[in-house]
């Protein structure tokens, strides 16, 4: 690799094998060298672009594995902007969010070379910028070294120690401990990697990338599912592993309409006719009327003469006509608002599916139809239909319902194998301005799809 090489071809063949599906993301953005911003930002439009300064990589970024980190730094900010699960709004959420990103990608890519971008460009003599940088020499399972800026500082070196070791501290953990120390006109943004605009300003970190960029959406969440991960979730820093159970206000009615045709067609019975049919069935009653039976002929032996005896009539009663259907409803970060509205929904069709509801993000959670209609809701803020075929198989379910925006993730071969053994059906999230669905993620796995629209008040 030379220095007059186009960066583009430099990006490419810094990262070994093509590996993280980088190729596919720079068919899909330009790249573009301008000095225009600081290091390297990813416009999120319609045609995303990925802006790379020649000269910040000159200086800092020279090596391959250095330009591997500058890249996937921006990649964080894009991937985390949109979950929304961090808040980036002040100058010091700038800087937590960053020492966030540095140590996830420490832990991913904990090789030195990897590492020297942030070990380079930051010094561990200046507080707060000793946080923005892993210790020089360290590896995953290792104490980290406490930076010379803390020093006599306690508590925030211990901060540090922890930032680097497993289980890390969470963002708010971070945020909490520096604003003591910080406020935000201490905190200068030219030392931050990425992009970090305002938000009006259409910064990556701003969020809706559904309906601003809804191409890039979907490649970066491709990339991100082939990126290594932890061996040990980082509490704060991999929101994959992150249960938090929350409370919701379900409001008087759902999107039920489409669901229920949609339970039917999985449930076996069809379109049409009513959900429960009359059936014959025999019930016990007691009579005066004789009938040999074992209570009768134990009493007559006993020289006791009974005066009722009991009878097995036929009846007519309501019955389900079809089998219950196990519906799994997606709770993951991009569901946003639409959750307590779906959850109303299922609900609604209480006497069409079985009496446990299975929420998924990145686990599965199972809840009673009571507890669902209390509200009660537990998610990571991730997505993995990994978790949803492997509960199908454990359980041995065969007849499934997933209320989705279909932004599940890519199934592996076993998962697929898992979900074809199912007959399953897709309810897909209403459709509202700044949102969308997908039905790429499970194409060829589902027998029944529906699109579900919000109900009228």
């Amino acid at each position: 690799m030379t220095a007059t090489e186009p960066l583009a071809d430099r990006l490419l063949s810094s990262f070994p094998s093509g590996s993280y599906c980088l190729p596919s993301l720079l068919q899909l953005a330009e790249i573009v060298e301008t000095t225009e911003v600081p290091s390297a930002c990813v416009e999120c439009a319609m045609r995303p672009r990925l802006l790379i300064n020649p000269e910040f990589v000159a200086r800092h970024a020279e090596t391959p594995e250095k330009l591997v980190m500058l890249v996937m730094h921006e990649l964080h900010h894009v991937v985390l902007g949109h979950t929304r699960l961090y808040a980036r709004i002040t100058p010091l959420d700038n800087l937590v969010f960053d020492a966030v990103i540095n140590s996830m990608l420490s832990h991913l890519f904990s090789e030195r070379a990897y590492r020297a971008l942030l070990t380079d460009f930051y010094s561990d003599a200046r507080f707060p910028e000793c946080f923005l940088r892993p210790p020089q020499v360290w590896s995953p399972d290792s104490e980290p070294a406490i930076p010379r800026a803390l020093r006599g500082r306690r508590s925030l070196a211990a901060l540090y120690q922890r930032l680097y070791s497993l289980p890390g501290p969470s963002y708010d953990e971070l945020r909490a401990a520096l604003s003591e120390e910080v406020d935000d006109s201490g905190v200068p943004l030219g030392i931050l990697l990425g992009d970090h605009r305002d938000e009006r300003d259409g910064a990556s970190s701003a969020g809706d990338l559904e309906s601003r960029s809804p191409i890039l959406l979907e490649e970066i969440r491709r990339i991100v599912e082939r990126w290594p991960r932890p061996t040990v979730p980082v509490i704060g820093r991999s929101p994959h592993d992150l249960l938090e159970s929350t409370r919701l206000t379900l409001p008087p009615a759902g999107p039920h309409a489409q669901l229920v045709t949609l339970l039917r067609r999985i449930a076996g019975h069809g379109t049409r006719g009513p959900w429960r049919r009359r059936a014959d069935r025999p019930v016990e009653a007691e009579g005066p009327i004789p009938v040999l039976g074992r209570r009768s002929t134990v009493l007559r032996s006993m020289g006791a003469r009974p005066l009722l005896h009991r009878h097995l009539v036929p009846a007519r009663r309501q019955e389900p006509s079809g089998e219950s259907v196990h519906v799994y409803l997606d709770v993951s970060g991009s569901m946003g608002s639409l959750v307590p509205t779906l959850a109303r929904a299922i609900v609604d069709c209480g006497d069409r599916v079985h009496r446990t509801v299975h929420l998924f993000s990145t686990c599965v959670v199972d809840v009673s139809l009571a507890r669902l209609r209390a509200g009660e809701c537990a998610s990571t803020m991730g997505t993995s239909i990994e978790c949803v075929a492997e509960h199908l198989s454990q359980h041995g379910i065969r007849r499934a319902v997933l209320v989705t925006d279909g932004f599940v993730g890519t199934p592996g071969a076993a998962a697929r194998r898992k979900l074809a053994a199912c007959t399953l059906g897709v309810a897909l999230t209403p459709m509202r301005p700044g949102q969308q669905n997908t039905r790429a993620d499970l194409a060829g796995l589902v027998t029944h799809w529906v699109e579900l629209t919000p109900s009228r008040p």
